[in-house]
């Protein structure tokens, strides 16, 4: 676990339809039907209406997001639809970057204090993880930086490789080169618990 002023970013492996957080984030696309990968988990458990919701308010930009209700999930409240691609199946850093700052922005909009991000656009879209981690942790460091109603950041790996890869991020020296201030204990710039 990581703490950045008094807030938390934690990883676990796992199926993000079953973390408890107020909102979960979906990579979508930008026409928001729901597919293979993290989406179709999410309606798989979650329900047809969640991916309804979802059809309506699109098509969107890639980099925005949208919300809907959490369907039948019973541990969160809100889907974050974060298009990371376009129909072409295809991200970068920056799609991951702008999806990724939009999802917060709907998670202030909505006043919550916790939120569960998968590792955007590294499944159907093949971004690799440890670029992914990076721009994703980046995000989230910049975000709490500031004023903000989250206090907690769930990063949802699927498997044990992920995990790894993610963790080793957090604990990268390099990573945490500009964002030292407001960590509550700094060993190679990361607190892990």
């Amino acid at each position: 676990m990581l703490r950045v002023n008094e807030k938390t970013i934690s990883l676990v492996q796992g199926d993000i339809t079953e973390v408890e957080a107020d909102a979960i984030v979906n990579a979508a696309n930008n026409y928001l039907w729901m597919g293979g990968g993290v989406a179709g988990a999410i309606k798989r458990k979650g329900g047809k209406v969640i991916e309804e919701e979802a059809v309506k308010q699109g098509p969107i930009a890639v980099g925005e997001a949208i919300v809907t209700s959490a369907g039948n999930l019973k541990k969160a409240k809100y889907v974050i639809h974060a298009a990371v691609m376009a129909q072409d199946l295809r991200t970068d850093s920056e799609k991951i970057r702008q999806s990724a700052e939009s999802s917060l922005k709907r998670a202030e909009e909505l006043r919550i204090s916790s939120i569960a991000f998968p590792a955007l656009g590294t499944g159907v879209g093949g971004f690799p993880l440890s670029k992914c981690a990076r721009v994703m942790f980046e995000v989230i460091e910049k975000h709490f930086a500031g004023e903000t109603y989250l206090t907690k950041v769930i990063f949802v790996l699927y498997d044990q490789k992920s995990y790894e890869i993610f963790n080793e991020i957090v604990a990268s020296p390099v990573r945490n080169t500009v964002y030292t201030k407001g960590y509550s204990k700094i060993s190679n710039g990361a607190s892990k618990e």
